[in-house]
């Protein structure tokens, strides 16, 4: 996928950077040895041969000339720091990091590397495989979903801190981001901003049910899982997370927008009970983000075609609907 916060190096770059994380006598020679992996619209990410045949992976974070949204701000670092909670905390299988740089010697953004992982992205072949086994991955990825959910912060927010007592507060101020975000690059939402602003401070007192800070990744999509036999073999991209409420994950997307798929088997594997009343008004106004950023980010990514945005603006007008404000 094209954005142009994909921070694409030199092969003498890429070298350089591999002798520091692997030393000298692991340097790859000839060609061939480095391939972009395509999938993903942020970090740009290659598969690399190491000399002695051993696969890895490198991360590179966008250039530091390239404006980003403000949550985006300080991506590499958050992924960092969550992979470290996740591999202390839980069983859930998360890549190891081999070598982490923030020195901005070899390169001019924050990159790591890691072991590559040799399996099938769930995101890209779902659709190919027998109904009831995408089923069984959902509903693993609910209980893994749910171990990562078990962690829990001092305050909401930033996983750097400062917390906050208020999950009010923390997601209203996030919602805030992303629309001066939007008005700041003149974004066509569909609506007036401040209509957004009106509906979301209408249904606020919601998010007040909402009072121990647990991890979230927010963007634990299929195309984020990796699967071998049966199993999720390792999730990936861990550069959103914060403490947050566990219902703000993807997995719950489908309990209000269709589009976003049947939960079931997602909730199942996750042990939840069916949403209530002010659950429902929660994760209707974190669908609601999620929509403002799809349609947002188009702008930040630099998208050469509108597919996103085409897609991402009717839903937008969904969520207002399912929060009771309809077009006159």
């Amino acid at each position: 996928m094209e954005s142009i916060t994909k921070n694409r190096q030199s092969p003498e770059a890429l070298r350089a950077m591999i002798e520091r994380a692997y030393g000298a006598e692991r340097v790859p020679t000839g060609d061939g040895w480095a391939d972009e992996l395509g999938h993903g619209w942020f970090n740009v990410a290659y598969r690399i041969r190491l000399r002695d045949g051993a696969d890895v992976v490198l991360k590179i974070a966008p250039p530091p000339h390239v404006e980003v949204m403000t949550y985006e701000r300080g991506a590499m670092s958050i992924e960092l720091a969550t992979l470290d909670l996740i591999r202390t905390h839980t069983s859930v299988p998360v890549p190891a990091v081999d070598f982490a740089d923030r020195s901005h010697e070899l390169c001019d953004a924050d990159y790591f590397f890691m072991p590559y992982i040799d399996a099938d992205n769930l995101g890209i072949v779902a659709d190919r495989l027998p109904a009831a086994e995408r089923e069984a991955y959902m509903e693993q990825l609910g209980a893994a979903n749910r171990e990562i959910n078990s962690i829990r912060g001092g305050g909401f927010g930033p996983l750097a801190g400062p917390g906050d007592p208020s999950w009010r507060r923390v997601f209203t101020g996030i919602v805030e981001d992303v629309l001066a975000d939007g008005e700041r690059r003149g974004v066509d939402i569909g609506w007036d901003y401040d209509v957004v602003r009106e509906v979301l401070a209408a249904h606020a007192d919601s998010l007040d049910e909402v009072t121990e800070p647990r991890l979230v990744e927010w963007d634990l999509w299929a195309s984020n899982v990796m699967v071998r036999e049966g199993k999720i073999a390792c999730i990936i991209d861990h550069e959103r997370a914060l403490y947050g409420d566990p219902l703000i994950e993807a997995g719950f997307a489908g309990t209000q927008i269709a589009a976003f798929g049947d939960a079931t088997p997602f909730m199942r594997g996750y042990a939840h009970a069916e949403l209530t009343g002010p659950q429902r008004v929660r994760r209707r106004l974190y669908c609601l983000h999620l929509m403002l950023i799809m349609v947002i980010e188009t702008v930040y990514r630099g998208h050469t075609d509108t597919q996103q945005y085409d897609w991402a603006r009717p839903h937008l007008d969904a969520c207002m609907a399912l929060l009771g404000r309809t077009r006159p």
